[in-house]
């Protein structure tokens, strides 16, 4: 009987069909390129193999390719017919997210982790800050994702994955030792893994190290292949890290060439969020941003999540309509703001209105009202950083430094050194 790296057993009994769907898998984790030739190549070497379609299907997915996650989970499902329970709840349960039914998903991926806890495809969309729990909307994501993956402890012990995402948990509610030490022993197995690569540049970030990050990041990062799904975002990381160091045209070459819409390759929810959020982080750091690179991004925003509903999304596409001076795709987030953290995103589009309008006062208030639960909207503390700098931004307008500082050193103290907002 074959097994998956993970010991569970699969149902084929090709060998180059199992080795290929290893492969995926691990490339699915690591989030490194070629992710869909290694399963089409199980495919191919087993047409009736369930879980190489499933691995297709989530890869599609996560890339933002609809129609071809749906026509993959079509073909997983034609062939069920005789998988052992594991692996028809893994179709079952993968099937409902990709077919967008969340909510039922979850509830259907948390009971099969409980008696399959290393269906590690399963518990993989549960983690990270883009996750089930990651973008659930609700106050105490944060402790839930680290209780979630305290959980799994047990099951999966030294593996490069998963000390990877358990350092994130750990690091997005401070825990920056353990999860430093987590994240160098994923990297020590698993040199090339890109999920933790990208977590280690979060932990540089949480401690306010940007040389130490930027170097880090800048060795890493070239041999990464653009095919990644996290090649945007961690260039994200780089022009973030130029910009603190006062290195502008690293920032603009980096930020063109690979986050902006026309250089980068990735989940589109990424190109969006990370440019609107490094452009204002430009502006707030004193750098003329032109309206042009505005109603790009604007543009992308409305092409791409033309209708709310996801809450990360819908912030950052806020930004760039309130900054492109796009007020009616603005107002239809304001109006149109669903799921659990419709508060919190309707509250933050208008302070981003109030922001484009210069009425910093407004903008503050607003703003202030939804530090304490911002962590709703999802994502990790550094694009959070976005909001808490948008607000210090909005203080300093009014001349009220000592505020400002004190709400830094209160909110963001390893930051006080590299915040990039101008007047601190």
């Amino acid at each position: 009987m074959l097994e998956d790296r993970y010991g569970n057993p699969i149902s084929t009994t090709s060998n180059a069909a199992r080795d290929a769907y290893v492969e995926g898998v691990d490339r699915f984790l690591a989030a490194l390129p070629d992710v869909t030739d290694s399963f089409q190549t199980a495919i191919d070497a087993d047409p009736d193999f369930a879980l190489a379609y499933v691995g297709l299907a989530r890869i599609h997915q996560v890339s933002g390719n609809a129609a071809e996650a749906q026509a993959a989970i079509a073909e997983a499902r034609a062939h069920t017919e005789g998988l052992r329970e594991r692996e028809a709840g893994h179709v079952h349960a993968l099937g409902l997210l990709v077919d967008g039914q969340v909510p039922k998903a979850y509830a259907a991926i948390r009971a099969h982790l409980i008696d399959y806890p290393t269906d590690v495809m399963l518990a993989q969309t549960c983690v990270s800050v883009f996750g089930l729990i990651g973008f659930s909307g609700l106050v105490g994501r944060e402790a839930e994702q680290l209780a979630f993956t305290a959980g799994l402890l047990p099951h999966y012990g030294d593996d490069w994955w998963f000390l990877g995402v358990h350092g994130f948990a750990q690091a997005e509610v401070g825990q920056i030792g353990p999860a430093t030490e987590n994240l160098e022993r994923s990297l020590a197995a698993h040199p090339r893994n890109a999920t933790s690569a990208h977590i280690r540049a979060h932990i540089y970030y949480e401690a306010g190290d940007t040389d130490g990050g930027y170097d880090y990041m800048t060795n890493w990062w070239p041999d990464y292949g653009k095919g990644g799904t996290l090649h945007c975002h961690v260039s994200w990381h780089i022009a973030i890290w130029a910009l603190e160091r006062g290195d502008t045209e690293t920032m603009w070459r980096v930020l063109d060439d690979h986050v902006a819409p026309a250089g980068a390759w990735g989940p589109a929810l990424n190109v969006l969020t990370d440019m609107a959020a490094f452009l204002y982080r430009a502006e707030l750091a004193g750098i003329d941003v032109p309206a042009e690179r505005w109603r790009t991004i604007s543009d992308f925003a409305t092409e791409k999540f033309p209708n709310p509903g996801l809450a990360f999304a819908d912030v950052h596409a806020a930004l760039a309509h309130a900054k492109a001076g796009n007020s009616d795709a603005l107002q239809k987030i304001i109006t149109d703001a669903k799921g659990p953290a419709a508060g919190p995103v309707q509250t933050i589009a208008k302070a981003f209105g109030e922001l484009a309008r210069e009425n910093w006062a407004g903008a503050a208030e607003q703003l202030a009202g939804v530090m304490a639960e911002h962590e709703r909207i999802g994502g990790s503390r550094a694009q959070r950083d976005l909001l808490e700098y948008a607000l210090l931004g909005a203080l300093l307008k009014q001349g009220q430094t000592t505020e400002a500082n004190r709400w830094i050193a209160a909110r963001r103290p390893n930051k006080i050194s590299a915040h990039g907002v101008v007047g601190l």
